[in-house]
């Protein structure tokens, strides 16, 4: 039987009521779980996981999927409205979603990361669809100086991201390398930057680290500035404008290839995938001094890449048994509960089951567009809220989000101290992007560039006989020069 058959077939269980239900249950719980600050995809996955036990595995596996897809919609959402990103692909967003609304314009923001985040995933179902067996070939290839050669070429984007001054965007970069190297050494375990103490030794949780950038650094500058910036700005009209529509439909096509192929790589998380996508866009621009000021094509690309990433991240998990990210490694560790060893056996033995929640994907998109696209009211709406009852309940919500991950109070001290270092940086004019960038790379850095040296008995020669792995280190040194070059014109 051929794809089309096979995907029929598909499409026949997943229009069955119990798989239905379980998708839109999925959708609405990722949804929440996105808008949540600090859950995120991996822990909504995690806490849900016990109760498949009672369920048949396409209805469980479509409902954890749906769950992680979601959060990538939802995440935007408290993004845009009040610039807490819900999880970390949101990060990006907030960069010119958050403008938005305080031009007024959070209706449009909101729509425009709901229709983009549809297209990029429906397309990137697409080519999950029809290309999963020769793209997780080319994924297999990929060996670690591939690896770090990628992360080069993703470090290029701090320059761009530094602001006016590249010394407080290169300084604020070393400050989040330097919190990512805290606690053991993940090849040798020896104990870094740990002061003597065993909290340490787990290293600093990142979840803690955003929410204290982006929730509580919210929350003190609010309190300085007497006033809720956001509820005080208008809302504007509910959709965007046809023009600002077009602007963005290449924003989308290009945000879906960057998403979906950089998403087959495992480790290359959807937060460093956001921040290429919309430094890619930043790029190509004919304007790009409108990004970071409310561009609605900043909003569109990082948007439209995290859910082309979701879509291609199953592709290694389902082809070859690989997670790209730490959401799918617990979506795996599901399908092993049931008995399912994901690979290419996987399409031979249970046909039916991959292609269901394959099909699954197809109809949960339509459903998260449908449940974001006509509340996008409801949700512009809570920029009325008086900003002191926003302010607590942010709080409130960042505590719970920062002691969820790991139950521990220690990262919800971490969170409170970011926050402080947030609003520091924010009075210094210390751009954040290059910190949370440097945190989310560091760690694929290190283990690249050290598994590269093994493999070669420590001699650096092997990033230069490997023909895709001085190819991106190459692209990353000409961006570099070409960003230097271009804000020395500027």
């Amino acid at each position: 039987m051929d794809t089309l058959g096979f995907l029929a077939h598909g499409f026949a269980q997943a229009l069955t009521p119990q798989n239905l239900m379980f998708a839109f249950i999925g959708s609405v719980l990722g949804t929440l779980v996105g808008v949540l600050p600090g859950i995120g995809p991996t822990s909504g996955i995690a806490i849900l996981l016990p109760l498949t036990g009672f369920l048949p595995p396409a209805p469980a596996i479509i409902m954890l999927a749906a769950i992680y897809y979601g959060a990538m919609y939802g995440g935007s959402t408290t993004a845009i409205l009040v610039n807490i990103p819900g999880e970390v692909a949101s990060v990006v967003t907030t960069l010119d979603g958050y403008q938005m609304a305080r031009q007024g314009r959070a209706g449009p923001a909101l729509a425009i990361a709901a229709i983009s985040s549809f297209v990029a995933g429906t397309l990137g179902l697409v080519g999950l669809t029809f290309f999963a067996p020769p793209l997780a070939d080319v994924a297999l290839r990929i060996g670690p100086p591939e690896y770090f050669g990628l992360v080069v070429l993703a470090f290029s984007v701090v320059v761009s991201l530094s602001g006016p001054s590249l010394v407080k965007g290169l300084s604020a970069a070393a400050l989040g390398a330097l919190v990512a190297l805290i606690g053991l050494d993940p090849m040798s375990g020896v104990r870094r930057f740990a002061f003597g103490t065993a909290t340490l030794l787990s290293g600093v949780d990142f979840i803690a680290v955003i929410i204290g950038l982006f929730a509580v650094t919210e929350v003190l500058v609010g309190v300085e500035e007497a006033v809720g910036a956001v509820s005080l700005a208008p809302l504007g009209k509910l959709m965007p404008r046809w023009d600002e529509l077009k602007a963005c439909v290449g924003t989308m096509l290009r945000a879906t290839g960057v998403g979906f192929f950089l998403g087959l790589l495992p480790g290359c998380t959807p937060g460093a995938i956001s921040f290429i996508s919309y430094d890619i866009e930043k790029r190509v621009s004919k304007t790009p001094e409108r990004f970071g000021h409310g561009a609605i094509e900043g909003v569109a690309a990082p948007e439209g890449a995290n859910n082309a990433t979701t879509s291609g991240g199953f592709v290694p998990l389902f082809a070859l048994g690989i997670p790209a990210t730490p959401a799918l490694a617990v979506l795996l560790s599901g399908l092993m509960i049931y008995g399912l060893q994901p690979g290419p056996l996987l399409f031979e033995k249970q046909p039916l089951f991959v292609w269901t929640v394959i099909a699954s994907m197809y109809i949960g998109n339509v459903m998260l567009l449908i449940l974001n696209l006509p509340l996008v009211g409801l949700w512009a709406r809570m920029v009325r809220i008086p900003y002191a009852v926003m302010a607590p309940l942010i709080l409130i919500f960042s505590v719970l989000g920062a002691y969820s991950v790991r139950n521990s109070f220690f990262d919800v001290a971490m969170a409170l101290v970011f926050g402080v270092l947030g609003y520091l940086m924010v009075k210094l004019a210390y751009p954040t992007p290059p910190l949370v960038l440097a945190l989310i790379l560091t760690p694929m850095l290190e283990s690249a560039l050290r598994q590269s040296l093994n493999m070669a008995h420590g001699s650096a020669s092997i990033f230069v006989t490997r023909p895709i792995a001085i190819l991106f280190i190459g692209l990353g040194i000409a961006l570099t020069v070409w960003t230097l070059l271009s804000r020395r014109r500027r």
